[in-house]
């Protein structure tokens, strides 16, 4: 059974809600080109955007406006979109809690170290929120060139879990590329 369809929902979650699942749903909502609508939310919403998340996605042109730090019962309920993608982008290394997800969607674990949590100036902090960045944008650009509609199930949970262990690496796009 492959999947088609014109738009894709596609759910980042997190724990706080605050930079990395905010940033992947920015960036899917810029490069899915209209094939992906992304969306964002936390186990534990921290209330807020970080404001370093904010000023990066800013400065990079992407529509801040939307922005908001949400709790995933809002993509729970009746009356939520339908999801048929949720990735955690949780750090499991840093021993984080990842919010796990009851539906029937497509699901992968691409976690990404936590930004907020890193210590020392504002620059080394800013190029943490950068970094991660990096490695979400790279993990999205495979994922929106997968060719979604030729895989069967089985292939495309192995692709979404291979994107998960990928560094963010500009040649893991060429050879995920290369393998399609």
């Amino acid at each position: 059974m492959t999947m088609t369809k014109d738009v894709y929902n596609v759910l980042f979650l997190c724990t706080g809600n605050s930079a990395r699942s905010i940033m992947a749903e920015a960036i899917m909502n810029s490069e899915g080109k209209g094939r992906f609508k992304a969306y964002s939310a936390g186990s534990k919403p921290q209330g807020a955007p970080h404001p370093y998340t904010l000023d990066l996605l800013q400065r990079l042109k992407h529509d801040t406006s939307g922005a908001r730090s949400k709790s995933w019962d809002e993509f729970a309920g009746p009356d939520a979109p339908h999801m048929d993608f949720v990735f955690t982008v949780c750090d499991d290394a840093a021993a984080e809690e990842c919010p796990l997800w009851p539906e029937q969607p497509m699901t992968a674990h691409w976690g990404v170290p936590d930004p907020v949590r890193v210590e020392g100036n504002e620059a080394v902090k800013r190029l943490a929120f950068s970094e991660a960045y990096r490695i979400l944008r790279s993990r999205i650009l495979i994922f929106t060139n997968l060719p979604i509609g030729s895989l069967d199930r089985m292939g495309l949970q192995r692709r979404l879990d291979d994107i998960g262990k990928t560094a963010g690496d500009p040649t893991d796009i060429e050879h995920s590329e290369g393998a399609i």
